[in-house]
């Protein structure tokens, strides 16, 4: 692990300035008016706040993710994974975390200082954020330090951040610190999407639904397990082609799970 001293180091970048938001239109006759409060107020806030002072850039790719369907159903029938539940959700937040520490800047965060001056934050370690939608509305909490983290201690955090926010359980603290965060947009059967960051990141990525298609494989159409990778990424940190390698990293793990499991 990183020294403390060494886990996060500075860049210092000019100033910049944020629009200011419009009110929003009064509801009137016929309609119902939903007191916006709690998590739906605190999300507006920082969906807001991120749309109009971080310019996103979004791209994506799409991916032949056979190897890892494969992976999982070997990982099921292991006995090292027989009381942890086990889906792709494991194998993209393993390739997220891989490819952020290739691509340090996807980690980073821009921060505006009091003096009008601003820094680009490099963060060397990864507090991985799983967007979840709850009853309560939508929480992002995070896995802390989760590069340091095997397969099976990464699948036991996954299975137990999903779980205390399906019960309410989710705290303030657990949703502060995310360096980075996986929306797995592919539960509701969508392929892909341009997903908001979270405030205080600089990166988000989309896993789009897991369909068997047809996949050219050796100059021959056979059916495929593909899937969408797409995210969104902050410009006034991260570059071209520094998303675009993100992604195309994230994607040849999903391609080839092998690669991580030494």
């Amino acid at each position: 692990p990183d020294a403390p001293a060494e886990r996060e180091r500075t860049i210092a970048v000019a100033p910049a300035s944020a629009p200011a938001a419009s009110a929003p239109p009064a509801v009137a006759g016929r309609e119902e008016a939903i007191p916006v409060k709690g998590v739906r107020k605190a999300t507006a806030s920082g969906m807001v706040r991120s749309a109009y002072t971080a310019p996103h850039v979004s791209v994506w790719t799409d991916v032949d993710a056979t190897r890892t369907m494969e992976l999982v159903k070997r990982l099921k029938a292991s006995p090292d994974f027989a009381d942890i539940k086990v889906s792709p959700l494991l194998i993209m937040a393993r390739a997220v975390i891989w490819a952020v520490r290739r691509t340090p800047l996807i980690g980073a965060a821009w921060v505006d200082n009091e003096d009008g001056s601003a820094e680009i934050r490099v963060r060397n370690y990864v507090n991985l954020g799983i967007a979840a939608a709850t009853p309560r509305g939508l929480l992002v909490p995070n896995i802390k330090d989760a590069q340091d983290l095997s397969l099976r201690d990464l699948a036991r955090a996954l299975e137990k951040l999903t779980l205390t926010a399906r019960e309410g359980r989710t705290t303030p603290a657990d949703q502060q610190g995310g360096t980075v965060t996986i929306t797995n947009i592919g539960v509701f059967g969508m392929d892909a999407g341009t997903p908001i960051i979270n405030p205080g990141e600089s990166g988000i990525v989309a896993m789009g639904t897991i369909r068997q298609k047809p996949w050219v494989v050796d100059g021959e159409v056979r059916p495929r397990f593909v899937t969408t990778v797409s995210g969104s990424f902050d410009h006034r940190v991260i570059d071209g082609d520094g998303m675009s390698r993100f992604i195309a990293d994230v994607a040849s793990i999903l391609e080839e799970p092998a690669l991580l499991l030494d």
